[in-house]
């Protein structure tokens, strides 16, 4: 019988030893897979310090180079602005004073300067309105997507510059029968500088809406009385006076193309 319970019991715990190691297996597989579905599910802060030091560089130079480039359009756009403003203000003070001393445009005698005998704030305004065109002009071709391809040169640029001063000198030295004539005559020219010179939809919209807006502004300042023209015939200023302001504006918009050659331009089918 001692041997029987000896026997009996050591049966027992050996048992019980088995089912502990069980449940002890058990309990460690549990920790194991839940430790794994942490880490799986949180990132580890070494790694996403690695992969953040391994993108910081790129970012870095991208935004370096994103801060270049805005820098140097930035400074392009004040040269040309400078340079449209200073052609602008001189084209101004010559072709003012040949209508001056052809007796076209009659200026008060109280706003008359010494510089070139023209009011103080021909040169300005036109300076001013020869900048925002001659700017205006590779943005819209750039917006339209069809950049200007035509005789991109500056040989070209200085003809049609000498082109338009020829016309603005007609305007002033040509005598007709009536203005009508004269008109006429100075629209066949400001087409054909256009047609030579440009030949692009968005050089010549632009310049019908250039001479549109400039000859509502002169009926303005003639109305008021800041200036007035000898023997006016369309309103308060002379019939020819928009194909003036239309070739002008190609002028200075072909200036501005050939200033802003060099800047990316969007691509076009043709």
């Amino acid at each position: 019988m001692p041997r029987l319970e000896s026997c009996t019991w050591s049966c027992s715990c050996t048992a019980r030893g088995r089912h502990k190691t069980q449940l002890g297996d058990t309990a460690a597989g549990l920790a194991a897979k839940v430790g794994e579905m942490l880490s799986s599910s949180v990132p580890s802060p070494s790694l996403a310090l690695v992969g953040h030091g391994a993108h910081s560089p790129s970012t870095t130079s991208a935004s370096s180079s994103t801060t270049t480039t805005t820098l140097n359009l930035s400074q392009h756009l004040v040269q040309r602005s400078v340079v449209l403003f200073v052609v602008g203000a001189f084209m101004a003070l010559v072709l003012n004073l040949l209508q001056i001393q052809r007796n076209v445009t009659l200026f008060p005698d109280e706003v008359i300067s010494t510089l070139f005998s023209s009011a103080w704030w021909v040169p300005p305004c036109c300076g001013t309105a020869a900048a925002v065109v001659g700017l205006l002009y590779p943005c819209i071709d750039s917006h339209l997507g069809e950049p200007h391809k035509f005789k991109r040169e500056w040989a070209s640029v200085m003809r049609c510059i000498a082109v338009f001063v020829g016309i603005n000198h007609a305007s002033a030295k040509l005598d007709f029968a009536n203005n009508i004539q004269l008109s006429l005559t100075l629209a066949a020219l400001s087409l054909g500088l256009w047609w030579t010179f440009d030949r692009s939809r968005s050089g010549l919209g632009l310049g019908i809406t250039i001479a549109f807006v400039a000859t509502l502004i002169t009926q303005f300042l003639v109305y008021n009385g800041v200036y007035q023209y000898t023997s006016p015939d369309f309103l308060y200023i002379r019939s020819w006076l928009p194909c003036i302001f239309f070739s002008g504006g190609v002028t200075v918009g072909n200036i501005g193309r050939q200033l802003a050659m060099g800047i990316p331009e969007k691509p076009h089918n043709d």
